[in-house]
């Protein structure tokens, strides 16, 4: 199959935006659209609540000036104020545009030059005197008068308790021609690529693409949205249109939203906060899995671990093939042993994440398949899906009853997925942005035949089911002509317990090779497990037996592909990617380049 598409759902009044689904919510105004978290634990702000604080602190927009059309940037990590300073935005007719918390002087620089933002809302004391720092030494900027207001609550002006006051001047009808004044196709954000390369391109994404993709999602995925009690922790940054689409989804559906500042805190949040479905990246499956693992381990009960794991990934694998068509579900033995398991070990797992799981959503990068096998063996449904920056995130997504494990999903609503001849993904449909701001030669590359091209290689199954199969840039082609696509090969090693990220090279070489880098915590464990002495990791780099064990990771990557496209030989480094080493973009994806370019040496030993 070459090409699939999903009818449309819930049509829009071309005229609405998105501000009018916060208006719809006022129906029920005591019911509690969002959870803040304090000292006490967590505070419900109720619709009535959420509308009133984004109202004041839109007429204090109006009041300093803003008017529609305008750009205001926000930069800090996910809060509640990010969502409060978002919708006022949107109330006072601006456009929004995130910047990664984690943001360089460079990058910052230029987002506020390209955006031609004149308004910043900043975490706090830091976040503001880095971007006062930035305006001080910009030869880009410095022309440019930019009012800088704190989002946390330590009473130092100009902060959101200054804003609202200034607007108490401000009528109601004049903050409504505001909210108005946009439609569907007009820019509710600029949305920067993270980016590997260059300077990132502004993503003009609608209120269209926001609202659309809000009301059709909750249609879609009424198991997780539309249910009594429904809410979800969000933990990714909102400056990234994955956490910023779903937090609409949410206000559209009605699901209580809780903020949570970084994954470190994810898990002691869970079990207070209690998340009915939750947005989880790979890495954290990654995380939860071993951290079970290692704790049964030091336990003694390493053997049942296994057992029940085997028994997990068995059960779902049959489910899966039922649902394809080639099997007639788990037989009597896999039954029986997951009804066991689901009595003695499978609940602690849903215990780690809040005990009232009913399915995760997997997005921002590849899970592998026995990842997702051993979580909804153990009774985590998960539901992976796929999309990028400039599809507003979701493009295709598994639902409850239409899940094939391995994929992204078919197209969600209003959405038509193709696949081009040499293999590239391209999307049309309601989550397609506008295009990149003041870059009409991006845009000209960007664009076939009204389709976005992603970039990304895949294959559409016969029902409409997406795989993703790698990145058309990121492929490799080795000295003796053979292509090599990285992503599978490096999503295996990763799996292993050891590994924080492999990056496959080989490009114009003889053979295919690989850079690991070691996860500390996992090799912590690893020695524990083990019986190893603690290991630095320059002394785990160079351990007979650490490689040893990567070795066996490389075999079964190894294993998916050909002899031509195997892993020949790997250097361990004694380095991690990080965001502050480089090599890793705000959303956490590898630049491949920057680790090529800094770990050239490294490269050139393998190949002797």
């Amino acid at each position: 199959m070459r090409e699939a598409s999903t009818e449309l759902l819930v049509e829009l009044d071309p005229a609405s935006n998105v501000t009018d689904l916060l208006l719809e919510q006022q129906a029920n105004p005591a019911h509690a659209l969002y959870a803040r978290k304090g000292p006490n634990g967590w505070t419900d702000i109720t619709a009535q609540k959420f509308l009133q604080d984004v109202s004041a602190l839109a007429k204090g927009l109006i009041a300093g000036g803003l008017e529609p059309g305008d750009t205001v940037a926000v930069m800090s990590a996910t809060r509640y104020e990010w969502t409060l300073v978002d919708f006022a935005i949107w109330f006072a007719g601006g456009v929004t545009v995130p910047i990664y918390e984690t943001s360089s002087a460079s990058q910052i620089e230029w987002i506020l030059h390209d955006s031609g933002a004149l308004r910043v809302f900043a975490e706090d004391h830091g976040k503001v005197a880095l971007v006062a720092k930035v305006l001080a030494a910009s030869e880009l900027l410095k022309d440019r008068l930019v009012n800088v207001v704190r989002m946390d609550h330590d009473g130092v002006a100009p902060d959101l308790a200054s804003l609202a006051a200034a607007g108490m001047g401000v009528t109601d009808a004049e903050l409504e021609r505001h909210r108005s004044a946009a439609a569907l196709n007009d820019v509710a954000s600029l949305v920067y690529t993270s980016g590997t390369t260059g300077n990132p391109k502004g993503c003009e994404i609608t209120h269209g693409n926001f609202a659309l993709v809000a009301k059709n999602i909750v249609a879609f995925l009424p198991e997780l949205l539309v249910q009594e009690n429904a809410r979800t922790l969000m933990f990714l940054p909102l400056a990234h249109v994955l956490a910023r689409a779903v937090q609409v989804v949410c206000l559209s559906a009605g699901a209580t939203l809780g903020h949570t500042g970084t994954a470190a805190q994810l898990l002691e949040d869970l079990a207070t906060f209690r998340p009915t479905f939750l947005l989880v990246v790979p890495r954290i499956f990654e995380k939860v899995r071993a951290g079970a693992a290692q704790k049964a381990a030091l336990a003694g009960k390493s053997g049942i671990f296994s057992t029940a794991s085997a028994a997990a990934i068995r059960f779902s694998k049959e489910q899966d093939e039922a649902a394809r068509g080639e099997g007639s579900g788990p037989g009597f033995l896999s039954r029986t042993a997951h009804a066991l398991f689901d009595r003695l070990l499978y609940p602690k797992l849903r215990q780690a994440m809040g005990g009232q799981i009913r399915y995760t959503v997997s997005g921002a990068s590849p899970l592998a398949a026995e990842d997702a096998h051993f979580f909804r063996g153990a009774g985590i449904p998960v539901l992976e899906g796929y999309g990028l920056t400039e599809t507003t995130a979701p493009c295709t997504v598994n639902t409850p009853t239409m899940t094939r494990v391995g994929s992204v999903g078919i197209p969600i609503p209003g959405t038509t997925i193709r696949v081009a001849e040499d293999g590239e993904i391209l999307v049309k449909g309601i989550g397609v942005f506008k295009g990149y701001h003041a870059n009409e030669a991006a845009n000209a590359e960007a664009f076939v035949d009204g389709f976005f091209r992603t970039g990304d290689l895949g294959r559409l199954d016969p029902e409409g089911f997406l795989t993703i199969t790698g990145r058309k840039k990121d492929m490799l082609v080795t000295a003796g002509g053979k292509n090599v696509v990285p992503g599978p090969l490096e999503e295996k090693i990763r799996a292993h317990q050891l590994v924080g990220h492999a990056v496959v090279v080989g490009e114009g070489k003889p053979f295919v090779s690989a850079l690991v880098s070691l996860d500390q915590e996992g090799l912590e464990s690893w020695c524990a497990l083990h019986k190893v002495p603690a290991l630095s990791r320059r002394e785990a780099a160079a351990d007979p037996r650490v490689r040893a064990a990567i070795q066996e990771a490389v075999d079964q990557a190894n294993a998916l592909v050909s002899q031509a496209e195997s892993i020949r030989s790997f250097a361990v480094l004694d380095a991690q990617f990080t965001l502050d080493s480089g090599h890793l973009t705000p959303s956490l994806k590898l630049k491949r380049a920057a680790v090529v370019r800094d770990f050239d040496a490294e490269i050139t030993k393998l190949y002797g």
